[in-house]
């Protein structure tokens, strides 16, 4: 049956109208939709584009429970990992949860009710203590080497995200009752932090701002590098010289914040607060990547 569908051409900025009872159709109107970031817009077409690799039309009846399993499979036959499947499978959700808001399917043949998507828990990659001096105690040859390595510290001491850390300003930063804050609202999630830069890590992020908030025209550490792909390399062959045998990536600091930050014992909503989590259960994970936080918390217990 046809579906009558209004949508928007984005590049004249005019409505388009037409007729279809194709979902790829919808899907791919929607991705371009004003209210998702680029970055959003770019991750969720690579799902389009596997949806059209498995089937080149799909109509919005074709959706069922089977229809999940054999695109699933079909992901897995492409030796995608669990997780990565996931991703995807989440991202067809969302347009079918739209599909069936804007009355284009039917609700009692929602094919997610019965069909759960499956998650492999990961372990998660973060630095102990003394690996974190380690660092902070490197000598580093290049003033690119320097300035990857303090945008990385920083975010050690404040989880933020790459994405965040590069664009900082200093309008950012405020001085409230003589300790300096970082206020800042994430560009993934849009939730704003309060950091007490002070108080998290023994002030370490507040030398660092120092160092840099005196040159600073409009980003705190400036432009360069360009991409975190190219801050990442940088990383590797830092952590390779101080023999760090971890792959060690940028979003590894936001975990190694997090996990320090429970082993000196901050409450776990605290912690939450901190990393604009939207819940305690994303937290969580953290709670269980560090052994030693049984045994220090045991031996408060039974060692005061």
């Amino acid at each position: 049956m046809l579906v009558f569908m209004l949508t928007y051409s984005f590049i004249y900025n005019q409505p388009v109208h037409y007729v279809s009872a194709s979902f790829l159709e919808f899907m791919k109107w929607e991705i371009v939709s004003p209210q998702l970031r680029l970055s959003t817009q770019k991750n969720h077409r690579s799902t389009w584009k596997l949806l059209r690799a498995f089937r080149s039309e799909i109509l919005f009846t074709d959706i069922d429970y089977d229809f999940l399993r054999h695109f699933e499979a079909f992901l897995l036959g492409r030796n995608y990992r669990c997780n990565t499947v996931a991703k995807h499978l989440r991202h067809l959700k969302r347009y079918i949860n739209l599909a069936i808001n804007k009355g284009l399917m039917d609700l009692g043949a929602y094919p997610f009710r019965n069909y759960k998507i499956k998650l492999q828990e990961t372990s998660r990659i973060y630095l102990t203590p003394g690996e974190l001096s380690r660092l902070e105690h490197c000598h580093v040859k290049s003033c690119a080497q320097r300035r990857v390595l303090d945008m990385f510290l920083f975010s050690c001491y404040t989880g933020l995200r790459y994405s965040d850390i590069v664009r900082l300003e200093q309008g950012h930063f405020q001085w409230i009752n003589r300790e300096l804050w970082l206020i800042y609202s994430m560009q993934k999630t849009e939730r704003t932090v309060r950091l007490p830069l002070n108080l998290l890590f023994g002030g370490r992020a507040v030398r660092i701002y120092d160092r840099y908030s005196r040159f600073c025209r409009q980003t705190l550490f400036g432009i360069s590098p360009s991409s975190n792909s190219s801050v990442n390399k940088i990383l590797k062959t830092i952590c390779k010289t101080l023999r760090i045998g971890k792959s060690v990536s940028f979003h590894v600091a936001r975990h190694t914040c997090a996990t320090l930050l429970l082993y000196e014992g901050v409450n776990i909503t605290t912690v939450q607060r901190l990393l604009g989590h939207g819940s305690v259960r994303t937290t969580e994970i953290y709670s269980r990547v560090m052994d030693m936080t049984v045994v220090r918390d045991l031996q408060r217990v039974w060692n005061p």
